[in-house]
């Protein structure tokens, strides 16, 4: 397709498509645009500025939050079209049968462009780009439309995120940036998330570009490479360091972008983006996300350059989604090539599921609440179900086959239920053979005997593997490799498997481009609904959201960078960004505040101010005064059985209940046990009218009345419950007491025991008697006393109030409290748009904790800073010998320190937690390792898979070259010495720790 051809819808407008002027000439433009967008871009002039007016309460000029923020640079959308494209493809019943020859379908697909530009930008129109004569790179396919505009924006110079499905030719953008730069002698970095893609990455770069190295902490190849492909973590220290290669670098192409949303590891894109020059362009490729464009205006207002946003749902590889019901003989097509849900396969599905179970399969509500007894041991025929199923997708030659599970253990059982089926011939088996000596020759002798190696080759053999955390590196390796090879026909993997690596399979969740059709299978052995059913099949993929956080290594690493603070990275943050994009909302919502407050007048406004502070001044002293009395030392000697009390918890106000028992709390919280306020470890079984439509919580652990439990509303007598309360919701305890029969928690006795309440009710109009606190219950304290005084001074002051017994009073404090609420909402959203500043205090005491690893050996530090890098979970009970638990100890006691100070600071840490997440169980196989031990043997000492201590160990490493890096910086030769001799304990030739990839 010619580049006229391809923008040729440019020109007219037709109803399925949505074409906007990009020769901009006012304003009303640059809003209509962005309204096309979707929303104001943040620290965009908006153009709903001009709703929000200037004058407020008849003010010269608007509040400070109204006016324009200086230091926003504004961006525009433009250069939006959206269009429609179709294509005809032979239609295919997949597993369900062939059809007739020549019967073709319409597959329709969507491609849209945006373009995020600063004001300044001398932009011009994509359509509007003549491509150079002799491309950098010619291909020997011709170019999807998604494709040739992001290769234009490419040849222009400006930065782009190409959004589509996995298999739809992302990878053609990245080869197109690496061809371009490295012909104008310019250098280019490609990053992924993990090591594996990298190392395959690097492969795949070598057979078409020579210049290429690669850098992933563990190995490092041609660093002086033009085009070097790492891993994120190992640019951003490049950054950090002020490497030099960053001062020539002019393109960056972050793959698997999405991965950026990732809790633990997703701040390290945000970081790596942000410390980036700004002369440097970008190439970002990414799944589907709903919200690319607004990581394209981060991108635009943090470095000052356009960024393009092409975004297709085109699959080259469309897809089927089927359902294998459990127990079941046919596989049912729910989702047909045109994503058209068939919602009676579905049903005759799911009622197969129904009936396999004994329900009634008309009827989907029977499922809802079956017992466990009427199942018919559905669980038992799971293996049977998956040999059927594989049996039935090799009869109709859609292999290789991707059956993803939920575990790792389940994806090793799942593997050995195929352990007596043959899926390779003669030849293939002899293939796989070869491949797999090879592969382990470079290991010692010790280590080719592991069991994890000798068990899997009889599977890998039959044309079987696994693929999931845990497994040794080198055989993920072998798998990943045979598995491209096509000589293995089944692989069963866990999600990780799915993480940007290119495996041909043809029946997944997840396809290539390299065959006609994709096949998807549900096997479900559970009640699905249609909708929960389309939901996955059909749901939207998730947002990219932000998961920045501050964090210790952000903050050292930024110490030493000049001109670069916390605050700096917070402002640029993506995290920030997004909060910004809801200014515009905020300030309309603080407009309408402001409005309501005006229009709000108040007779007498003076008087009910007055009012209104002394009553909150009585209402803070009754609190006080509430908290003296239900102080156990005064309190529990009058909390027997049948005394009357007044149940409060914040607004529910139960009113008046029947004490049936008091007790200390067995469950106290997790978080500062010791510092819980004494009135709030006690609770009181306490008989109270409740809304009738709730259930009381048996959670004796809560802070306040149990979850879900309320009073009866206005009106209704509710019903008796015996509810379990903190001792500290007690409003009032009474003087009076009544009878309690012998089981008061029976339905008859409750219900006579809520019939004595009324009746007290009835008898004292005036007011149940209270307990004195002076008299009755003791209590003498000289500034309860005086608490006491202050409260009977406001009670008189309010007594004497004009407004007091006016008949106009509850209307008017009404009315003065919504203008007050309307006041505060209109502080808090002026608060919102001050400068955020967030500091983090580094505190001085700090620094005269040293961790004295003078007196450890070097085993010894490489065992202790094993705590630091394993996070797995374990269920061993670990018992450590001395000569590990002394330096343990003190480590301890350091982190101890820590976590205090840092509660001090304010910071969210709770000391026990803290402390106890330097995992100790893997110190003992470290030490053994560095004293000569083989991998088999330290194998035995944890209940780890082999794959996870292969990748602590491979942590370790790195955190060791770290500190002696540290040792050499503070000049502490002796420490630097250490730490020299740890690694060379650490690191043994030949050994299936660091074995080299079978890529490079």
């Amino acid at each position: 397709m010619k580049s006229d051809e391809l923008f040729s819808f440019l020109q007219p407008i037709a109803a399925s498509e949505v074409v906007v002027d990009t020769n901009l000439t006012d304003n009303e433009s640059r809003n209509e645009l962005k309204r096309r967008a979707g929303s104001p871009p943040p620290f965009s002039a908006s153009a709903n500025d001009a709703d929000i007016p200037s004058k407020v309460d008849g003010s010269a000029s608007g509040p400070s939050y109204k006016r324009r923020r200086q230091s926003s640079t504004n961006l525009f959308v433009l250069d939006e079209v959206e269009i429609d494209s179709m294509r005809e493809v032979t239609s295919d019943r997949g597993l369900q049968g062939p059809v007739e020859d020549g019967t073709r379908i319409e597959l329709r697909h969507q491609v849209r462009h945006q373009v995020a530009v600063p004001s300044t930008y001398p932009y011009v129109p994509i359509s509007q780009h003549v491509p150079p004569t002799k491309p950098a790179r010619n291909f020997k396919f011709n170019l999807g439309p998604f494709q040739q505009v992001s290769v234009h924006a490419i040849q222009r110079n400006e930065s782009v995120l190409v959004s589509a499905h996995m298999s739809a030719g992302k990878t053609v953008v990245a080869e197109y940036v690496i061809a371009q730069f490295l012909l104008n002698r310019q250098r280019v970095i490609y990053t992924s998330p993990i090591k594996a893609l990298s190392n395959q990455k690097y492969r795949d770069s070598q057979v078409e570009f020579e210049d290429v190295g690669l850098m992933t902490g563990d190995i490092t190849i041609n660093p002086s490479a033009s085009c070097l492909v790492v891993t994120t973590e190992i640019l951003r220290s490049m950054l950090y360091r002020g490497s030099e290669i960053m001062r020539e670098v002019a393109w960056v192409v972050f793959d698997e972008i999405h991965y950026m949303r990732d809790k633990e590891r997703g701040v390290i894109w945000e970081e790596t983006i942000i410390l980036l020059p700004h002369t440097v362009r970008y190439a970002f490729l990414s799944a589907t996300i709903p919200n690319a464009m607004q990581f394209a205006e981060w991108v635009c207002k943090l470095h000052d350059q356009p960024c393009h946003v092409v975004y297709t749902d085109f699959r080259p590889t469309p897809l089927q989604h089927y359902l294998f019901p459990s127990g079941g003989d046919e596989i049912h097509l729910v989702v047909n090539e045109k994503g058209e849900f068939r919602e009676d396969n579905f049903n005759t599905a799911m009622g197969m599921i129904q009936q396999e179970r004994g329900d009634d399969p008309a009827n989907y509500e029977s499922g809802t609440s079956r017992k466990a007894n009427s199942r018919k041991g559905t669980e038992k025929k799971e293996p049977a179900d998956i040999q059927k199923f594989l049996r039935t997708i090799m009869a109709r030659h859609h292999d290789p086959v991707i059956v993803f599970a939920f575990s790792k253990r389940e994806c090793e059982d799942l593997a050995l239920t195929m352990s007596n089926v043959d899926f390779n011939d003669a030849g293939e088996l002899e293939s796989v053979a070869v491949v797999f000596a090879n592969a382990i020759d470079v290991l010692s002798p010790d280590d080719r005997v592991l069991p994890q190696i000798t068990n899997v080759l009889p599977l890998l053999r039959r044309g079987i593997g696994i693929h999931r955390g845990g497994l040794l590196p080198i055989l993920k390796e072998v798998v990943e490799l045979l598995f491209q090879d096509g000589l293995i026909k089944v692989l069963f993997a866990t999600e990780t498997f799915s993480i940007g690596l290119n495996m041909p399979a043809k029946t997944v969740i997840f396809t290539t481009g390299l065959d006609d059709r994709g096949v998807v299978v549900l096997m479900c052995d559970k009640k699905l609904e249609p909708p929960a059913a389309k939901e996955m099949i059909k749901g939207q993929a998730d947002c990219l959201n932000s998961a920045f956080r501050l964090g210790y290594n952000m903050i050292l690493n930024l110490m030493k960078m000049e001109g670069i603070t916390m605050e700096y990275m917070l402002e640029r943050s993506f995290y920030q960004f997004q909060n910004c994009a809801r200014i515009p909302i905020l300030e309309r919502e603080l407009w309408q505040e402001e409005d309501r407050k005006r229009m709000i007048t108040i007779p007498d406004e003076s008087l009910v101010a007055e009012y209104s502070e002394y009553r909150q001044q009585l209402d803070q002293l009754a609190a006080d005064f509430k908290t003296v009395i239900t102080d156990p030392a005064y309190s529990l000697p009058f909390l027997q059985p049948g005394r009357l009390v007044k149940v409060k918890q914040q607004e529910d106000d139960f009113g008046w209940g029947v004490i049936i028992s008091c007790q200390k709390r067995r469950n106290r919280p997790a978080f500062n046990p010791d510092k819980l306020p004494a009135n709030k470890q006690y609770i009181v079984d306490v008989l109270l009218a409740c809304d009738d439509k709730l259930e009381v919580s048996k959670d004796r652990s809560a802070l306040s009345a149990p979850n879900h439990v309320r009073p009866p509303p206005p009106g209704h007598c509710g019903v008796p419950l015996v509810v379990p309360v903190l001792l500290s919701t007690l409003y009032s305890i009474s003087r009076l007491r009544v009878y309690l029969p012998k089981d008061p928690k029976s339905l008859q006795a409750r219900e006579s025991l809520y019939k004595s309440v009324q009746e007290i009710h009835r008898r004292f109009q005036d007011g149940i008697p209270l307990l004195d606190p002076v008299s009755d219950m003791g209590i003498t304290n000289e500034k309860f006393k005086v608490l006491v005084k202050k409260i009977h001074v406001l009670e008189n002051k309010l007594s004497d109030s004009k407004l007091h017994g006016d008949s106009r009073l509850p209307g008017l404090y009404a009315l003065y409290t919504n203008k007050m609420s309307a006041r505060s909402a209109s502080a808090n959203s002026e608060r919102t748009y001050k400068p955020q500043e967030t500091s983090c205090r580094w505190s001085r005491r700090m620094a005269p904790l040293q961790w004295r690893l003078h007196y450890v050996s070097p085993e010894q530090c490489a065992a202790l800073l094993s705590c630091f890098v394993f996070a797995e979970k374990s269920s061993q009970v670990t018992k450590l010998r001395g000569d590990l638990a002394r330096p343990l100890r003190a480590m301890q006691e350091i982190a101890r320190r820590i976590a205090r100070v840092s509660i001090e600071s304010k910071l969210a840490i709770v000391e026990d937690e803290y402390v106890q997440s330097f995992k100790v169980e893997l110190m003992d196989p470290v030490m053994q390792w560095c004293r000569g031990a083989s991998f088999a043997h330290i194998c035995k000492l944890t209940d780890q898979f082999e794959g996870n201590i292969i990748r602590v160990f491979r942590r370790l490493q790195e955190l060791t070259r770290q500190m002696r890096q540290a040792a050499r910086v503070i000049g502490n030769v002796e420490l630097e010495e250490k730490f020299e001799e740890a690694l060379e304990m650490l690191e043994r030739p030949n050994s299936v720790i660091f074995c080299s990839s079978l890529y490079l």
